[in-house]
């Protein structure tokens, strides 16, 4: 170990250090009175973090004998993981005090699963990757089941829970399988091993390790725990799992196929083409049927999820770069729907069912033209953001010679625009109910409402993501 190893993982080192200095000041201060301002300072150093992260130039390092990687492609998921955490963090805020759900070791948790996130995306061994994941599954598992006098909520943790060590169990399989094979837990000894074409036993290694990953971005058919586990957990915990975990899992995802197996493309790209096609048409149809906004998020998240793996079985440096500028959009959309779903109240108390959005537009327009375009955009209607995210991924596998992929994402996501649009319909045209109270948050409001710009007017910003996604995109594959 050297200097320049510590070096290369500073931030992840002061991110646990800072993590672990808040758990320490958190006891010995009194506990939950600080947890609003602990709230409010993690937010901060995470915003800090971010900046850091994205101006530390486009060289690319390696610690620990090429243990952790730190490139352009773990720069952009780094900081895509701390600038989501820390709007989730912001807008849980007063939810959570309002309701009795802040306690300190919620924003001490959060800090920790980001830290394993960080890990996750700049992994270059199987040990690593397996640290990283772990840190942030369990860390995910305690604040899924926060509401602990809640059955569903602790039901929604216990299943995480075991579903979670289930998929553990595939990948640790998996990856003893590979280092059985390869000889060595390092990717980049694992790429040298293939040369070509990977035997029998690395490509059975190779579908366990990508099912146990597959289970992390709730792609199907490992999706089982997505839809319980959105609704029984409190909706802030909702709204950081449907955003900074996703990042952090594609990113680990892409790693493994490219920088483990990237020489052998054709053998992992049918199982990619596979999963995403499952996750767009499951995704699409099951959320048709649902009546609770947040079991209806989580098959939307599972049908995302198939568009973004569309873009990694291109198996191209595009491919790469339009799943990341994908994930980024999808990313800003669930904020801004996290934030309107928060401030969703009747008579003071919290609601998610979709019939309390009829005629919404009479009474609160500003947040029901902000949920239209933030519905629009998710259904890849132009010219918003969500049409580009689907046009670059949908590029790529036409690139890639894999049209055929592109029709089924197309069709899938016809039929995901009904129940978009039926969310936009309720609001606009529905039967006139009790409605729900106006929003008393003004940053709920602020973010719905600035999330639906980006998605209307974010046309601007998007050659500045798309140079930063291929820089990433060219660090991995290359």
């Amino acid at each position: 170990m050297t200097s320049a190893d510590f070096s290369t993982i500073l931030p992840e080192l002061a991110l646990a250090i800072y993590a672990m200095g808040a758990l320490l000041v958190g006891v010995y201060t009194g506990k939950d009175r600080i947890a609003p301002m602990l709230v409010w300072v993690t937010v901060a150093v995470f915003v800090v973090f971010a900046f850091w992260i994205g101006v530390s130039g486009p060289t690319s390092r390696f610690a620990f004998r090429g243990l952790f990687i730190d490139d352009a492609f773990a720069r952009f998921a780094k900081v895509t993981i701390l600038l989501s955490a820390a709007a989730v963090l912001a807008m849980s805020q007063n939810y959570m005090e309002r309701r009795g759900l802040l306690r300190f070791e919620y924003p001490v948790l959060v800090t920790l699963s980001v830290v394993g996130m960080m890990v996750m995306v700049s992994a270059g061994d199987l040990m690593t990757l397996y640290l990283g994941l772990e840190l942030q599954s369990l860390a995910a598992y305690v604040i899924a089941s926060l509401r602990r006098d809640s059955v569903r909520s602790t039901e929604a943790g216990l299943k995480y829970f075991v579903l979670g060590a289930l998929s553990s169990g595939l990948l640790l399989y998996g990856a003893s399988l590979t280092y059985g094979f390869a000889g060595t837990t390092l990717f980049a000894g694992i790429i040298a091993s293939v040369e070509g074409q990977a035997s029998l036993g690395l490509l059975f290694g190779l579908v366990f390790i990508l099912s146990g990953l597959a289970f992390k971005i709730s792609a199907a058919p490992f999706h089982m725990w997505t839809p319980d586990v959105y609704e029984g957990a409190p909706t802030p915990v909702t709204a950081f799992f449907a955003t900074a975990p996703k990042v952090a899992a594609i990113g680990l995802f892409a790693r493994v196929v490219f920088d483990a197996f990237g020489g052998v493309v054709g053998d992992w790209q049918q199982i990619v083409a596979a999963l995403s096609v499952a996750s767009m048409f499951l995704g699409a149809v099951a959320a048709i049927g649902q009546t609770d906004i947040k079991r209806l998020m989580a098959y939307s998240s599972i049908n995302h999820m198939g568009f973004a793996l569309m873009g990694l079985a291109a198996g191209t440096v595009f491919g790469v770069q339009a799943m990341l500028i994908y994930m980024a959009i999808y990313v800003t959309m669930n904020i801004g729907t996290f934030a309107f779903i928060l401030s969703m109240e009747r008579d003071g108390k919290p609601v998610t069912s979709l019939s309390s959005l009829n005629m919404l537009s009479k009474t609160d327009p500003a947040r029901a033209y902000a949920l239209a375009a933030l519905m629009w955009a998710m259904g890849g209607l132009p010219p918003l953001m969500g049409f580009w995210g689907k046009f670059y991924v949908f590029s790529a596998a036409i690139e890639a010679g894999l049209g055929w992929l592109a029709l089924l994402g197309g069709i899938a996501s016809a039929i995901a625009l009904y129940y978009y649009l039926r969310i936009v319909y309720l609001m606009f045209f529905g039967e006139e109910n009790e409605g729900l109270d106006r929003s008393r948050s003004p940053l709920l409001t602020g973010l719905a409402v600035g999330s639906a710009l980006v998605m209307v007017v974010g046309i601007a910003t998007l050659f500045g993501v798309e140079g930063a996604a291929g820089l990433a995109a060219v660090a991995l594959v290359n």
